[in-house]
């Protein structure tokens, strides 16, 4: 929990590796995942830093697993995956893992293209095979008419035809060539209207379809064609023939002319399909064999490449001394686990074989450090609420841990149904306990992986919402009566079980007809009152503020701790203290009043009781002309003199501080620094942050070397003056904004009540018995599907976004900064997740 409240204390190292052992120690710190380099050579180009080569290999060793995953996916086989996390191979083992990937390469390239050569000389056979059946055909046709040539025009005005002769094969008097082949069905239409138009129709052309899809050899895909033979006759029209069905992309095939040698054609056709279809299976089977070994190491193979990719790019950031014989780093890490870093590099050592003990030398430094809070799956999900606005500067209060409670809470009050609330919490339990199973599954899948991730959250919220709905005694627009209503009507006036209870106005203050108050939430019978909206809404909508201000204050004096630890007196007694005087002055008294109001007024002090928003205006415009405004004595001084003391604050934190860093300036107090150790923070005596800040990552200066700015006082007032009329400001825009919970929650209770009248009592108001059963599911079913997706999901995601918003706007504001950046350790465990390119990229 202490690291949580407040981010790990942080310090930089500088590591002094020998060469010999850099590898292995890498190795070490990045099982570990403690340690954060710093980039030293931010100017030299990658492909000029000293172990580019290596890095090189690793790209290349990642290229040939891509093309190994490829084709196992392509094929369908399952990737062993059995969780194992290998340590990083040893520079040597480099050699061994390229050879083997180099082989399982070459012999899939291998297979590949005696595959594609197979499959294409297949492809010929089948379409020949075809040929000679299709033009088999033909030739009997013709042989049956036994006709002269006739001629017929192909095209009209209006449509595509045939222009030709009918050939026999008996006639001696006319001598036609042809040829035969095969063309992509969508294609036939163009290729006539070419040979129309090229040939003058000169020319016969006879098409059929291949009736099963072929197999093209390249793509894998499956393509429609047709088989054709087209007569002509002399050799000018057969070069014209052949451009066009070049230029078509058809197939041309040798066809004999008499049918005993087409015959033995076609059995020598079939007789190599055959043996082909035999090589094929054999091949396939040998492909198959590669990729299933393939497959089993292949997740392993992937993790070594990556870590040692990893090492050699984090070897990179790293400078060489004088001798070229040790290897300079400097590192953030957290001071708790300096013991474990030390482990781990004296492991690397004595893995290398190394005789000189690797050296980790503390710096002294006055760069901002990264903030490091330590994580587990429950609280990182608030963690990332958080660092969605903005990480946390270094050692400041973390807002994640009031987070934790406070957010699911705030969004209850705005969701607050028992039955969704249900819906949402059984949902979250059932993310919770298949979480192993499910998370397999959810890599690939973004919008489900965003409600995984959430789970706890979602636990939380769910069971928030059955709270919250038990308050409100609602569940689906409903009320429960457990514990027997507290209200009863008039004896004389009303017959409790004739009486229509919806006309009735129930008068929440009657205590004469009254068994007493509802033992908790309200009472159910207020589902069935009149004005249930007016005394609801009214109770809420005061609810609301009294919670936010709660909420604003409690983020207010957090800040408070904050000062305390970086020992800035000056921000408490200009800042804090005036600004909680502010707040309570104002609506500290409007919630007093508020609690005042319900305690002390019944339904017979209607006529006298204050109405806030009236009394609060009044109060800023010190309108007391009405006695009847006034409800207690005293109240017209004692709310002036609150008014004052507000006005009284405002330039208390306008000009104070600016005041007095001036004086100090003006006496010679410069701007000191403590160097960051030992738990201190950089700046003393109140220093204003426009004063200095590093950039830790773009600045390659010595820390001696940093320029700090001069004091203005200027800057300093309009800083003030900005982060004054904000916070005076945001103290009414902030209070207002809490009404949303009331709205959210008014909104969420009629969008339900809405949906039950209007699906699901259809069905219970119908007269016939099997009707009314047919309807009652049917009308159950849409109604629960609307209710999932609209009053769940919908109205879910509208309450959490607002919740959101209070929190980053209306709580953080009061006390966080959020000016730091995040800890990014050098870890093998980020590698699952993103790239080395992308982990050195989020470190940047």
């Amino acid at each position: 929990m202490g690291s949580l409240f407040r981010s790990e204390d942080m310090t930089l190292c500088q590591l002094f590796l020998q060469s010999e052992a850099s590898y292995a120690c890498v190795s070490e710190l990045g099982e570990l995942g403690l340690v954060q380099f710093r980039d030293l050579n931010p100017d030299v180009n990658a492909f000029q830093r000293k172990f580019v080569n290596e890095v090189r290999r690793c790209d290349e060793m990642e290229r040939k697993l891509r093309f190994l995953e490829k084709e196992i996916k392509k094929d369908g086989i399952p990737m062993l995956d059995t969780g194992d996390n290998p340590d990083a191979p040893v520079p040597r083992e480099m050699i061994d893992l390229e050879a083997t990937f180099e082989k399982l390469e070459s012999e899939m390239n291998d297979v590949n293209a005696n595959t594609e050569a197979l499959k294409k000389n297949f492809l010929e056979l089948t379409e020949l095979k075809h040929i000679l059946r299709k033009t088999q055909t033909f030739f009997d046709e013709a042989e049956h008419h036994n006709i002269q040539a006739m001629h017929e025009p192909m095209v009209t005005d209006d449509n595509v035809g045939l222009l030709g002769e009918e050939v026999a094969r008996t006639s001696q008097a006319l001598k036609l060539g042809f040829v035969a082949g095969v063309i992509l069905r969508e294609r036939i239409p163009a290729f006539e209207r070419m040979l129309w138009r090229v040939c003058r129709g000169n020319v016969f052309l006879k098409q059929a379809e291949i009736d099963s899809p072929l197999e093209d050899p390249v793509t894998g895909d499956k393509v429609d064609k047709s088989v054709f033979i087209i007569f002509f006759q002399g050799e000018q029209l057969k070069s014209r023939v052949k451009k066009i069905c070049e230029g078509f992309r058809a197939t041309l095939y040798p066809c004999p002319e008499t049918q005993s040698e087409r015959r033995e054609m076609a059995i020598g056709v079939m007789t190599r399909i055959e043996d082909l279809n035999t090589v094929l299976g054999q091949t396939q089977d040998h492909r198959h064999r590669l990729l299933v070994a393939a497959a089993k190491n292949i997740k392993v193979w992937f993790i070594k490449v990556r870590k040692i990719k990893a090492i050699y790019h984090t070897l990179n950031m790293f400078n060489l001394d004088v001798t070229q014989k040790c290897l300079i780093a400097e590192c953030w890490c957290p001071v708790a686990d300096l013991d474990r870093i030390q482990q781990a590099l004296h492991r690397g050592n004595e893995r290398s074989g190394s005789s000189v003990p690797s050296i980790l030398n503390r710096m002294n430094t006055r760069q901002e450090p990264p903030t490091y809070n330590r994580l587990n799956k429950f609280t990182s999900v608030f963690q990332h609420i958080v660092d969605a606005y903005g990480v946390a500067s270094y050692r400041e209060v973390n807002p994640a841990p009031w987070t934790i409670i406070s957010f699911p809470f705030l969004f209850a009050i705005m969701f607050g149904d028992l039955g969704h609330g249900t819906v949402m919490l059984l949902f979250a339990l059932f993310l919770i306990l298949r979480e192993k199973q499910i998370a397999a599954k959810v890599a690939d899948n973004e919008i489900f992986g965003m409600f995984f991730n959430g789970r706890y959250i979602m636990m939380l919220m769910g069971a928030f919402s059955i709270y919250t709905g038990l308050i409100y005694n609602d569940i689906f627009s409903k009320s429960l009566n457990i514990f027997g209503s507290g209200w009863k009507p008039d004896p004389v006036m009303y017959d409790y079980y004739k009486m229509d209870k919806s006309s009735y106005k129930i008068n929440p203050n009657a205590s004469s007809y009254s068994n007493g108050p509802y033992p908790i939430g309200l009472d159910p019978v207020w589902a069935l009152a009149l004005n249930k909206i007016t005394i609801t809404n009214s109770l809420k909508m005061k609810i609301s503020v009294i919670f936010g201000v709660i909420h604003m204050t409690f983020g207010l004096s957090l800040s408070l701790l904050n000062h305390r630890y970086f020992k800035k007196p000056l921000n408490i007694y200009c800042e804090f203290i005036p600004q909680l005087i502010f707040m309570c002055s104002i609506f500290g008294y409007l919630i007093m009043v508020i609690i005042v109001k319900w305690l002390k007024f019944t339904e017979k002090d209607t006529r006298i009781a204050p109405n806030l928003i009236i009394g609060l205006i009044n109060m800023f415009l010190f309108n007391y002309t009405k006695e009847s405004d006034l409800w207690y004595s005293g109240q017209k001084g004692f709310q002036i003199f609150l008014v004052m003391v507000a006005g009284f604050c405002v330039p208390w934190m306008l000009c104070v501080k600016p005041y007095i860093l001036w004086k100090r300036n003006k006496s010679g107090q410069t701007n000191t620094y403590t160097l960051i150790n030992d738990n201190t923070y950089q700046q003393e005596n109140d220093v204003p942050e426009v004063v200095h800040h590093v950039d830790i990552e773009n600045s390659n200066e010595p820390d001696d070397e940093i320029e700090e700015k001069e004091f203005d006082i200027g800057e300093v007032l309009i800083g003030q003056a900005i982060h004054t009329i904000e916070y005076c400001l945001g103290c009414i825009s902030h209070t207002a904004s809490y009404l949303r919970l009331w709205a959210l929650s008014l909104a969420h209770g009629q969008l339900s009540e809405v949906l039950w009248s209007m699906v699901l009592q259809i069905a219970f108001q119908m007269n016939s018995q099997i009707i009314s059963t047919i309807m009652i599911i049917v009308c159950f079913a849409f109604w629960a599907t609307l209710t999932v997706i609209i009053l769940v999901l919908m109205e879910g995601m509208s309450a959490f976004l607002h919740a959101l918003r209070l929190h980053w706007v209306e709580f953080q504001s009061k006390f966080y900064k959020g000016d730091g950046y995040l800890f990014i350790p050098f870890s093998f465990d980020n590698l699952i997740e993103y790239s080395v390119e992308e982990t050195s990229s989020r470190r940047r």
